[in-house]
């Protein structure tokens, strides 16, 4: 699969071009949701978003879990490791951090997605809903015992230090 091309990349161009990649696949997403919410409207688009983050969630999750050959259950540090590698998170600057009792907590600093209706004069994108199913999809396919609680996200912004927050947990045995 890889033509010479690419083969014969440097590693900064390969950097470079992950990065790219990222962004463009980003506008991907960005275009297809504005089509269909220019033509049919804001819930329209939603019910695509969210049905598309079900599905793509799980995908790249299990393809980040080959790659980073990763255990059956491999706890919130596998899902450190995947997170960090998600397509979004190559084109959007975010945070983790390990809590005192173990949870684990992820913060996208900037949104992209957010920036870019900004800056169009559109109104936000409500993607609480949509975060809440893509964060926990994508973190039970890692993991089937993680559990993913929604800390911040438009339209409910409780940290205004970040564009989203997102807390994970394995629950103890009960």
């Amino acid at each position: 699969m890889l033509n010479e091309t690419i083969r014969a990349l440097s590693r900064e161009q390969l950097l470079s071009l992950l990065e790219s990649d990222a962004k463009n696949w980003l506008a991907t997403d960005g275009y297809w949701f504005q089509s269909i919410e220019r033509k049919y409207g804001m819930d329209e688009a939603m019910f695509h978003d969210i049905e598309m983050w079900r599905g793509f969630a799980v995908t790249e999750a299990r393809r980040l879990r080959k790659f980073l050959a990763l255990p059956e259950h491999p706890g919130l540090d596998g899902l450190a490791l995947a997170l960090e590698l998600r397509l979004h998170s190559r084109c959007s600057p975010s945070a983790l951090e390990r809590t005192a009792d173990g949870r684990l907590r992820f913060r996208y600093l900037r949104c992209r997605v957010q920036d870019a209706r900004s800056g169009k004069g559109m109104p936000l994108h409500p993607c609480r809903v949509v975060g809440e199913i893509e964060f926990a999809a994508f973190a039970r396919t890692i993991d089937d015992r993680i559990r993913c609680r929604c800390l911040s996200c438009y339209p409910e912004i409780t940290d205004d230090s970040c564009a989203c927050a997102w807390e994970f947990s394995i629950p103890a045995a009960e």
